[in-house]
């Protein structure tokens, strides 16, 4: 089927005028709600497939990760590097560089300008899909009818099935309230005036871990907190224990096993009470507090009930089938951050969720997420990417296992870049107490660009390739990725410079 382009051929027509205020528009074949990755990926991939989309947002098109997240994070933490490099460029390699300034505002110029690049680009993409992008805010008021609040909106009706991608906003804290200025989430916290002197980062996963790395790059004492007894307590305890080792090296405060118990203001910052591992109560005074212990689902004022849907008790929005993402209403399908564990919430899994979103509700075959090999990255200094299972995650499923662990220091280019970290395989056991490991469960990279290294290694998780498969290939040397070849060598037998 070739590509419809905004409502103006076939199909049947909306008598009452109310299809967006326009008499005799095409009902849409499909109806998606949220702009984000999510939305915007179901989108592009349903007009591809001849189908009429209507795409309402109340916001701006890329959702949370373009505008807010991802990219301008991104943007900033490259920023971030170049100043590290500095630091480095004249303490380890005596090149007597020095950092006379950041200009602010200067910085924040660069990175709106790749975010709207981005966000034009994308803008771009949706109209020569003839995808129909309504403005506005969007209430269910059926299984397959919504009304658009907007200047360009109106009742609308789907005749194929609706996509609900509205996205996810900061858990609050209690007691500890987000103005934007004073105290911060990660939706502001880059648009928060100025670089403070002193920040306090309540959440050790992966935003909390980039937000501090970020700051401290930038010259802000910092202290990064996680209630949990671990960094990124999710990840394989290997992960957490190099992480924190790299950020501590750098001069970050690590207070994991703690919890804040209470906050007072001040003329120019927040004294925070923390209660820590050992029971203890520290007082910690900083001039921006950032709140990032995780991101809750955004469903209020979508009508849910009147499509006969209902939330969990976590605010998720979980489908009845996951080989379609459809919930308990048939043609209600649901993306992104709505969507409960094993999706995990990130940008590149609401692509492959969009996708398989609208092929379904396009009527062509679509294989399901396969959830288990998507790669997790946090984009800091270290930077941390895994792909499978854990250690700890494989054991508790009773897997025999083998488990290889190599320094990147070992590897001549990680004794240049000198920033530590490793490599971590988990594979499976032959079973019969042979040498031989077979399929590789899970793979787990912590150091400088390792962001980049970890599409093999997703490969070879989803692949279900053994070490030997991955060792008959050679790694360029001298090259950090180097180091996972050789950790595939010894599981595979042919140890060379690993004993």
């Amino acid at each position: 089927m070739s590509n419809v382009t905004g409502g103006t051929t076939g199909g049947p027509t909306v008598g009452t005028g109310t299809a967006g205020g326009i008499s005799g528009v095409p009902e849409p074949d499909v109806i998606v709600i949220g702009g984000g990755t999510g939305g915007y990926s179901t989108a592009l991939r349903a007009a591809g497939l001849g189908l009429r989309v209507v795409l309402a947002e109340r916001d701006l098109i890329g959702g949370t990760c373009l505008h807010r997240g991802c990219i301008p994070s991104k943007a900033m933490l490259h920023a971030a590097e170049l100043v590290d490099g500095i630091a480095e460029a004249r303490e380890r390699w005596g090149v007597k560089a020095t950092l006379d300034a950041v200009d602010w505002d200067a910085l924040t110029t660069t990175r709106d300008g790749i975010v709207s690049r981005n966000h034009q680009g994308v803008a771009g993409h949706l109209a020569r899909a003839g995808v129909r992008v309504v403005h506005g805010t969007a209430r269910l008021t059926g299984p397959r009818s919504v009304l658009i609040d907007g200047p360009e909106g109106g009742a609308f009706t789907a005749r194929r099935g609706i996509v609900l991608a509205t996205g996810s906003r900061p858990r609050r804290l209690p007691g500890l309230s987000a103005d934007g200025r004073r105290v911060v989430t990660s939706d502001d916290a880059l648009f928060a005036p100025g670089l403070p002197e002193s920040v306090l980062v309540l959440g050790g996963g992966a935003i909390g871990v980039e937000y501090a790395s970020f700051h401290h790059s930038m010259g802000a004492e910092v202290t990064l907190v996680e209630a949990a007894d671990r960094l990124l307590p999710l990840e394989d305890e290997d992960v957490s224990r190099h992480l924190a080792r790299g950020l501590r090296k750098r001069g970050i405060m690590v207070r994991t096993g703690s919890t804040l118990v209470g906050t007072e203001l001040l003329a120019n910052g927040v004294r925070a009470i923390l209660r820590t591992a050992k029971g203890e109560e520290l007082v910690v005074e900083s001039e921006r507090p950032l709140v990032a212990i995780g991101r809750t689902p955004v469903t209020d004022g979508l009508g849910l009930e009147a499509a006969g849907l209902s939330t969990d008790g976590r605010g998720f929005l979980a489908p009845a089938d996951w080989t379609r993402l459809e919930t308990a209403v048939p043609g209600v399908h649901v993306v992104g951050d709505l969507l409960p564990p094993p999706s995990p919430g990130l940008a590149h899994a609401s692509f492959a969720e969009g996708l398989l979103a609208a092929e379904t509700l396009a009527g062509v075959p679509s294989p399901p997420v396969d959830y288990a090999t998507v790669p997790r990255v946090t984009y800091s200094s270290p930077q941390t990417a895994s792909v499978g299972l854990s250690e700890a995650g494989a054991r508790a499923q009773g897997r025999d296992i083998k488990v290889n662990t190599m320094p990147l220091t070992a590897t001549a280019k990680g004794m240049v870049h000198g920033q530590g970290g490793m490599v971590k395989v988990i594979a499976a056991a032959d079973g019969a107490g042979g040498e031989a490991a077979e399929a590789v469960l899970g793979v787990h990279l912590v150091g400088p660009h390792v962001s980049e290294m970890i599409a093999e290694s997703q490969l070879i998780v989803g692949w279900d390739a053994e070490p030997s498969d991955v060792a008959r290939h050679l790694h360029a040397h001298p090259t950090l990725s180097e180091a996972v070849g050789e950790v595939f060598l010894t599981l595979a037998g042919r140890g060379l410079h690993q004993h």
